[in-house]
């Protein structure tokens, strides 16, 4: 029933991206994604050498034979990877899918790029002006996401309700849209908006799959609507689970901290003690609203066969209404 511009260009089953989670995208977790019928996104600056990501590559071309995606993030002065020797690595290994996310587009160069090689850009950015942008440089597909989203959320401050159909009315390009999809109730809402599919990564946190520590995942089936906010304004607004470090850090912002001093706060050694670790008030977790509506662990094939088969109910339903 959902077939888009989306599932036919990227050769995928279902119009669900899984969106990219530092320290968690990794090459496991991205192929359980594509082989439940969406597209898994490996995060490419969990390998730091060419080797590691190569491997990493291979990996997931061994667990599935369903199309994949790798980000490369455009973050300024965060992590020491050449998107650009990346991007080569990719074409060694056939990537179709390459998704770019961070303050700016990429250079042009690197669009050009990533066009000789075949492959389908995605660009996730925060607004209508960007993602305007980012299709006069190429993009096939551009993702947005309103500010009930887990992660950067950008400095807009608008809402999924208001930020899909104003992006979807600018764009030639085919939208995917996220912020607060976890069930097919928001599956089905973000496609009716304009979108032609949708990104989300909180609602894959709580997943077996899912390689975080299990004291986390239950912490976060307990969590509520409530229990996250908004930190690190002054470098890119993120929207995190509500713990002591998340306090910690909008405490030290609100009195003028450094830059560098923030970056200690939320940096990606204190967070993987809480995702792996299951020390919960260790590091930042980013973690969307929507995380209220998440109430159970099932696979990650099991959620996206019942938000599918939820949101079909839905259109049969209205449609008799």
């Amino acid at each position: 029933m959902f077939k888009t511009r989306v599932t036919r260009m990227l050769g995928i089953k279902y119009p669900i991206v899984g969106g990219t989670m530092a320290s968690i995208s990794n090459a496991d977790f991205t192929a359980a994604i594509s082989d439940a019928g969406g597209i898994g996104v490996l995060n490419s600056v969990m390998y730091q050498t060419r080797e590691e990501f190569a491997a990493a590559l291979d990996r997931v071309k061994k667990l599935t034979d369903k199309p994949f995606a790798v980000n490369l993030n455009f973050f300024p002065a965060r992590f020491p990877v050449s998107q650009s020797e990346y991007t080569e690595v990719m074409g060694q290994k056939g990537v179709k899918v390459v998704e770019t996310s961070g303050h700016s587009a990429p250079p042009p160069e690197l669009c050009r790029r990533f066009k000789e090689l075949g492959m389908t850009w995605i660009h996730k950015c925060a607004g209508a002006r960007y993602a305007v942008k980012a299709e006069s440089l190429g993009a096939d597909i551009i993702t947005v996401v309103g500010y009930e989203n887990g992660g950067a959320v950008g400095n807009l401050d608008i809402g999924t309700l208001v930020m899909v159909p104003t992006v979807a009315q600018k764009l030639k390009v085919p939208l995917i849209g996220g912020g607060g999809v976890v069930d097919g109730h928001s599956f089905l809402a973000v496609l009716s908006l304009g979108a032609e599919g949708v990104i989300m990564g909180t609602r894959l946190l709580v997943t077996q799959e899912c390689p975080i520590h299990l004291k986390l995942k239950q912490a976060l089936v307990n969590a509520t609507e409530l229990d996250t906010m908004v930190i690190m304004r002054s470098v890119g607004a993120h929207r995190v689970w509500i713990n002591e470090p998340a306090k910690k850090c909008a405490e030290v912002e609100a009195t003028g901290a450094s830059f560098e001093e923030i970056l200690n706060l939320v940096s990606g050694e204190n967070t993987r003690k809480a995702y792996y670790e299951g020390e919960l008030d260790r590091g930042v977790v980013l973690c969307g609203q929507g995380i209220g509506q998440v109430h159970d662990i099932p696979t990650v094939k099991q959620l996206l066969d019942g938000m599918v088969k939820q949101a079909s109910d839905i259109v049969t339903r209205l449609a008799k209404s």
